[in-house]
């Protein structure tokens, strides 16, 4: 049995909906330290000039080290309607957005009060969208030794980090993107990016990996 550990993530990339295809079980981290600037509140989407990052305001822990579990999302700056309007704007154009629209917008007018429960159920959203099944299960403690089978992605699937270098075994497979025209392929975005592009092709490129 092939096991990975990921990080909790917002709209994940699509390197992280890869390995919830490809691996047997899989451990959602929910006792590391928060940390921002990661996938874990933040994700990235492509906008008419450009990559476009879209980040969930937190309420500010009482300590530094607050296990993601406990981290809760704040209201801050009308985020939801902000990152609304900015999806309905990158994707209103492309094939599939008004087909899946009414599914992701109770997402941004329901208050959440943990950020891991949000990203949870989006998650859960978007595996029932793309047709796959995976055994997921949030951990129990914080582990740092690994099995062979055992595979640690919680830090290498990281907006900060290239994917090129963090992680051989994913290769990303091109497929249609509504501003290709003018910015050229964008690799490892937003699940959603995949979403609205290909609609039930979805699956089909993340089951195809092939080095760009």
């Amino acid at each position: 049995m092939r096991i990975a550990y990921l990080s909790s993530a917002y709209l994940a990339p699509v390197e992280y909906y890869t390995k919830l295809l490809e691996y047997d079980k899989i451990y959602i981290e929910q006792h590391d330290h928060y940390i921002k600037q990661t996938y874990r509140n933040r994700c990235t989407i492509a906008g008419p000039d450009g990559e476009l990052a879209l980040s969930i305001p937190t309420v500010k822990p009482d300590t530094l080290k607050c296990p993601m579990k406990d981290i809760r999302i704040s209201d801050h700056g009308n985020w939801r309607h902000l990152h609304w309007n900015a999806i309905e704007s990158a994707y209103n154009n492309t094939p599939f957005f008004e087909y899946y629209k009414d599914d992701f917008r109770p997402f941004y007018e329901k208050k959440y009060e943990f950020l891991i429960d949000f990203n949870e159920e989006i998650c859960r959203l978007v595996c029932q969208l793309i047709d796959i099944q995976p055994n997921i299960e949030r951990t129990s403690a914080y582990k740092m030794e690994f099995s062979a089978e055992e595979t640690d992605f919680r830090e290498s699937i990281h907006p900060k980090k290239d994917f090129r270098t963090t992680d051989p075994e994913f290769a990303p497979q091109p497929y249609y993107q509504v501003f290709e025209s003018k910015l050229g392929f964008l690799p490892n975005l937003s699940i959603i990016d995949l979403l609205f592009n290909m609609g039930p092709e979805s699956l089909l490129v993340l089951k195809k990996p092939t080095r760009l």
